[in-house]
């Protein structure tokens, strides 16, 4: 079985409101890149990476008009994509939701929120993703309440071989200090969304513990935007988000390498350009984390990266769909089911 995550940029944008799909000339949010040339892009990558399930970070809006499952399903329909059926959970204010595209004949998903809903007070033993959560780090000696932007998609999977696990899509908040007008005040900020990036951490971690004890096995993956050594910020608070949802029982290969203490060269998932400098930045932000008793199962990941991956680079076609359709790469997980 293959799974995969992919934040796909600017998805939404090729959607009218009523989702149809506008696969035309006119500029897409990619960098020259229309909107017909982002689909087919979009569209060549996932036929390519064939996966049985796929997690879309960035996925096509659900609001007034708009239905996220309904646009990836038209996607797929449009592209003869074999993952033809979409799962979404919590939609979220943002435009960018998190969604499940999967081929029902290999498996089923359904949207299984766990944790108790909250008002505004909150609770401090992990509430349902849409809730409040509080906590308190011991940076300030003030309690925090925490709520995600975009709440994390909680699935009960099953494959048709029978294999039951849970499955956790996730796109934690950026850190970038938007809207700073000062050096002082872009520190404020800085330290004001790691610190909530961090508790969102913790939350996920004390999901993950949950099934865990239940006897549930548990594949989280998304964009966390985050790793050990990313920031400056990290001596304030003496760990990534990333090692904290590590330390609750989960493996990822790669997040693993990162917080050696001398890794060596590490592996990427995104891409960025720095126009100002003439160069890109990579980072490595995209991560698939299993339980031990998927490791079990001689799990295998892949990060599609146009120039890293020997296949990628080496089909023309590949490679440059890869580089059209996201400022990120997809990361796939195959494990015996």
């Amino acid at each position: 079985m293959r799974l995969a995550t992919w934040n796909i940029e600017w998805f939404a944008n090729l959607f009218d409101r009523d989702d149809l799909l506008l696969p035309d000339d006119l500029p897409s949010g990619r960098e020259g890149v229309s909107r017909a040339q982002q689909a087919e892009a979009i569209a060549i990558v996932l036929t390519a990476l064939d996966a049985d399930a796929v997690m879309i970070i960035e996925a096509p809006n659900t609001g007034r008009t708009q239905d996220t499952v309904r646009a990836l399903e038209r996607f797929a329909t449009a592209f003869d994509l074999r993952t033809k059926s979409a799962a979404i959970g919590f939609a979220n204010e943002t435009h960018q939701e998190i969604a499940l595209l999967y081929d029902p004949y290999v498996v089923t998903a359904r949207h299984d929120p766990r944790g108790e809903p909250t008002g505004k007070k909150g609770a401090v033993e992990a509430p349902r993703f849409d809730g409040t959560f509080r906590i308190d780090l011991d940076i300030d000696a003030t309690e925090d309440l925490v709520r995600f932007s975009k709440p994390p998609l909680e699935l009960e999977v099953q494959t048709a071989s029978g294999l039951h696990f849970r499955m956790i899509g996730v796109h934690l908040k950026s850190k970038v200090p938007h809207g700073a007008e000062s050096a002082a005040e872009a520190m404020r900020i800085s330290i004001t969304n790691r610190r909530k990036q961090l508790a969102q951490a913790i939350w996920l971690a004390q999901r993950v513990r949950e099934h865990r004890e239940a006897g549930d096995e548990v594949v989280l993956l998304g964009d966390l935007n985050d790793g050990p050594g990313l920031d400056e910020f990290e001596h304030l608070f003496g760990r990534s988000s990333v090692e904290i949802l590590l330390d609750a029982g989960l493996y990822d290969p790669h997040a693993d390498l990162s917080r050696q203490v001398r890794p060596g060269a590490l592996p990427t998932t995104a891409r960025f350009e720095l126009r100002e400098r003439g160069r890109y930045l990579e980072a490595l932000l995209d991560y698939v984390m299993i339980t031990p008793g998927l490791r079990a199962r001689r799990p295998a990941w892949r990060i599609w990266h146009p120039f890293d991956d020997a296949v990628c680079y080496r089909t023309p076609e590949l490679h440059q769909a890869l580089l059209a359709a996201s400022d990120h790469f997809p990361v796939s997980l195959d494990f015996e089911t």
